[in-house]
């Protein structure tokens, strides 16, 4: 057995400062009047924080016996209020209703209120209170699906917009905001950093000819050095002048090479450099490790690697190692939160708070490195003034410490000379960070070629 409420008519009032005592006591004179009107329960006035404008906020909540009581309410005293309100205090006070009504839905039946498809909570509206998800079961159009894809890159007030704009302009914003508990405007953290870094190697190192090569039809090979681009002609001019000043001494393309890239031999001193000859590693040369290292970098598997460099000109080396920076980005970031929690013993601030400073940092230079990018690549398409590219790496060069500097202060909200003590030792562990980090990327690397 359950017992139903009547409905309730919710007047929210915003009221000028300067006539706040004047209103409560008209807002006493109302609730006296409305209770003795018929059909009313009960009628009361709650104060709210004040809104964004600075005004008063109050509440009038009339709650009236049932849905005949609240037409005829509103129909006479409730027709009234505003009327009333405005011949006595004019534009310094505004108001808003509302009815509100009691929810069935848990005395509903299972047929008609029917469980979310998505997480199998029970469904009180179009919408999903548990998980959000629309209550359809109907499949969603193509449309529908591109909306959803490219929805929030083309919305100016999407989150992806509301993060990418402050991460790329205000240095700390983010993370100042997030610690403050304004989260839901902005995307995920290290979902953004994974989005943003993903996008960064996918600009910088995704090559449609090298890595789609099925797609384009072969280009001829140049017959002659007229038929040469510019890059070859650069390397060549280059190579000439090397040997002109005796740095080396002679370029040789063996008799019989198909590909004049594979074939050529650059001679220092009649020796060929690049030869896996020189790979000549004993146990000499590793005596003096510890000895578990010594029994992983063994002669013969440090001349294996050596050969393997050589034969291919280090490609697979490269390659190797490209794959495992991202990973070593990765280990860098916690690494250099234990920094900040040394430099900050006194911030209050738990370790994953100093995280999430370097994952916002990260994610910024990513995204400015993906940005400088595709700025030089169009300027080359649109054949824009050498200095006016230039110009650009330089400004981003100055912009990103300036920005970390920035950034610390903003976050750790200490004065300027603390801040940049705190930021040279910050940048000078970085380097050594970075640098470690990349080293044992290489060393991974040649161990997996």
């Amino acid at each position: 057995m359950t017992s139903e409420s009547g409905p309730i008519y919710e007047v929210t009032f915003f009221v000028d400062p300067g006539i706040a005592g004047d209103c409560e006591a008209w807002l006493e004179d109302h609730v006296r009047a409305t209770l003795r009107e018929p059909g009313i329960v009960d009628c009361n006035v709650y104060s709210l924080a004040n809104d964004e404008q600075g005004r008063i906020r109050r509440v009038c909540l009339h709650i009236l016996a049932s849905d005949e009581a609240l037409d005829n309410f509103l129909e006479g005293a409730g027709t009234d209020i505003e009327a009333k309100l405005h011949a006595e205090f004019g534009d310094r006070i505004s108001l808003g209703g509302r009815v509100l009504r009691e929810d069935h839905a848990p005395f509903l039946s299972p047929e008609s209120s029917p469980d979310c498809l998505n997480c199998g909570s029970q469904l009180r509206g179009q919408y999903c209170a548990a998980c959000g998800q629309r209550s359809r079961s109907r499949l969603i159009s193509l449309w529908e699906l591109i909306s959803d894809a490219f929805g929030d890159l083309f919305e100016i007030d999407s989150r992806l917009w509301q993060t990418l704009i402050p991460l790329l302009t205000r240095p700390g914003s983010l993370t100042h905001d997030y610690l403050q508990g304004r989260r839901a405007r902005y995307m995920p953290p290290f979902r953004m950093y994974l989005v943003l870094s993903l996008l960064f190697f996918v600009v910088a190192f995704f090559d449609p000819r090298e890595d789609l090569g099925l797609l384009f039809e072969s280009e001829p090979q140049a017959a002659s050095d007229e038929a040469k681009s510019p890059a070859e002609e650069t390397a060549q001019e280059i190579l000439d002048e090397l040997a002109e000043e005796g740095l080396i001494n002679r370029v040789e393309v063996p008799e019989g090479a198909e590909d004049a890239e594979e074939g050529l031999r650059i001679v220092f001193d009649d020796d060929e450099v690049g030869s896996a000859d020189e790979c000549d590693v004993d146990a000499s040369d590793i005596e003096d490790m510890p000895a578990w290292l010594a029994r992983r970098l063994s002669p013969e598997r440090l001349n294996h690697i050596c050969e393997r460099i050589f034969d291919d000109d280090g490609r697979a080396l490269a390659d190797n190692l490209l794959d495992n920076v991202p990973a070593a980005l990765i280990i860098l970031l916690p690494l250099m939160a234990f920094v900040l929690k040394a430099l900050y013993p006194l911030s209050k601030r738990y370790y994953v708070e100093h995280l999430l400073f370097f994952v916002h940092f990260h994610a910024f230079f990513f995204l400015i490195l993906t940005l400088q990018i595709l700025f030089l690549r169009l300027a080359t398409l649109l054949r824009v003034p050498e200095a006016v590219a230039a110009l650009t790496v330089v400004i981003a060069a100055f912009y990103v410490p300036a920005y970390l500097f920035v950034a610390m202060r903003r976050v750790y909200g200490q004065g300027r000379f603390i801040t940049f003590l705190k930021y040279v030792i910050l940048v000078v562990a970085y380097g050594a960070g970075f640098t470690a980090t990349m080293l044992g990327a290489l060393a991974i690397a040649a161990f997996s070629i």
